[in-house]
């Protein structure tokens, strides 16, 4: 009786061991075939809630996008995760801060299946950077106590506490990051709980906005985004994975430091750089076996990955050998590694992917053929619609060589396709002399059109600037207003 009641115990003790283990475990920043979803900025226009996409286990790290502003209304930051909890939903008091601690539960869900969810500070559009390193210490220490382990009267996560923080700066300058991380280093030092530091650097090397930072302050793992660059995934010739594994070894302040693949997951997630799904497996495969610094891969964004045929699911199951899958489509190149004398990372071991709710690729849902494709040169106000790679996009405000999908100034109105369906070409009608009431409508048009103007040159008349270039927006705003009035 004794003998069997200490087997049952011990038997109880192993199981239950093995399964702390398992979800405390769960992410491990060791190895070669971790999985980085970018969320909450709603790339696909169909974004879910965060629980939505970890039901199984592809993804392993999700870093929430963006804290795109540091010091906002009220010297707070802000953050906002577009369709899930906007930056001008319900805020803090004196702040343009947004609660989202609804958000808690969710987090919480992911964290318990094994995967880190940390804050990503920056993006395309935002408004970041420090003045001192007093200044960067202090809002770290802000950060840890909104966001991480601290007991800050303001969570605007609720009760949930972030696994870290990631650096996806480009913007502002480059100065004092290093004291910000290790300040968060240093506010982490006496907890339990593990706290991870990554950052998202362009490819070419070094990056130019938190290049000096990766030198001077350990980071756990970098996010290099070998896309919309010379040196993306879709230019095989001057692919620079190997500087960055040189890199980790010899200047990082972390010799550990972990390197990640950044992809685009569709062609509309970037400008450029998007390769299909076998041609990334293609390259994660050969990083794993020839890079020791080699993490994994990134991606941008969730939503667009699993709009496009669960992408992710492709790359991460070519990663971990538990089944190559498929999904996405595109070019296919073939990359050509530069030359590398590392030695193989950490072999990769199978693990199980369970079946979860997949949205199916998305399709057309609206017209475009009255709306100007997205040109790089063009001026853009508030309220513009382009098409560009097969979606509409609304200018949120003044822009120009801002890509849509990609900068943050640009909201996504979802698909939609270039050209008038057949049966809409053949009976549009061609406004005629011997119509009065097309003759009637192109009058109505015609008045408003000049309202309009004169309503703008008005407004425009005090903005400071040389006349050329208030004449070049007047210009612009006329064939906006053209377009729209006459489709």
């Amino acid at each position: 009786m004794v003998l069997n009641l200490s087997f049952t115990r011990l038997f109880f003790f192993v199981g239950a061991f093995g399964f702390i283990g398992k979800v405390l475990g769960g992410f491990d920043n060791t190895r070669n075939d971790n999985l980085a979803l970018y969320w909450g900025q709603d790339g696909s226009g169909k974004q879910q809630s965060l629980s939505f996409y970890c039901q199984d286990d592809t993804v392993n790290a999700i870093p929430l996008a963006f804290l795109f502003i540091f010091f906002g209304e009220g010297g707070s930051p802000q953050i906002d995760f577009s369709n899930i909890c906007g930056s001008s939903g319900n805020n803090f008091p004196g702040t343009q801060l947004s609660d989202c601690s609804f958000l808690a539960s969710d987090i919480s869900f992911c964290q318990s299946k094994g995967k880190i969810v940390t804050l990503s500070l920056g993006g395309a559009d935002s408004k970041v950077g420090f003045s001192s390193d007093s200044q960067a210490s202090d809002f770290a220490d802000e950060i840890w106590d909104m966001f991480l382990g601290g007991n800050g009267p303001v969570r605007p996560l609720g009760s949930a506490v972030l696994d870290g923080v990631d650096l996806d700066i480009e913007q502002g300058t480059p100065a004092h990051y290093a004291t910000f991380v290790n300040r968060i280093r240093s506010r982490a030092s006496g907890s339990k709980k593990r706290y991870y530091v990554t950052a998202a650097p362009q490819c070419p090397f070094p990056d130019q906005n938190i290049g000096a930072a990766l030198n001077d302050a350990p980071f756990d793992a970098v996010y290099v985004q070998f896309y919309n660059n010379y040196c993306g995934l879709d230019q095989p010739s001057q692919y620079n994975f190997d500087t960055w594994d040189h890199w980790a070894k010899t200047q990082s302040a972390n010799p550990d430091v972990k390197v990640y693949i950044g992809a685009a997951a569709d062609h509309y997630a970037a400008g450029q750089g998007y390769v299909d799904a076998q041609t990334l497996q293609n390259y994660a495969l050969d990083a794993q076996k020839k890079y020791s610094s080699f993490g994994g891969v990134m991606m941008w964004d969730m939503s667009i990955a699993y709009a496009n045929n669960r992408y992710d699911r492709a790359i991460k199951g070519a990663m971990t050998g538990s089944g190559s899958g498929s999904g996405g489509s595109g070019p296919n190149p073939t990359p050509t590694p530069g030359p590398s004398t590392t030695t193989k990372g950490h072999a990769p071991s199978p693990t199980v992917s369970h079946p979860s709710p997949s949205p199916s690729p998305s399709q057309p849902t609206s017209i475009c053929y009255a709306v100007p494709y997205w040109t790089q040169k063009a001026l853009y106000t508030p309220g513009s619609k382009v098409f560009y790679r097969g979606r509409l996009w609304i200018a949120q405000w003044w822009n120009q060589n801002d890509i849509p999908g990609v900068s943050r100034v640009w909201s996504n109105g979802g698909p939609c396709v270039s050209s008038p369906p057949l049966h809409v070409q053949q009976n549009r009608r061609e406004i005629s002399p011997s119509s009065p009431s097309d003759l009637n409508r192109s009058i109505s048009r015609l008045t408003r059109f000049t309202r309009e103007v004169n309503i703008a040159e008005t407004d425009l008349t005090p903005l400071p600037g040389p006349p050329t270039v208030r004449s070049l927006v007047m210009e612009k705003l006329k064939l906006s207003w053209l377009h729209a009035l006459w489709p």
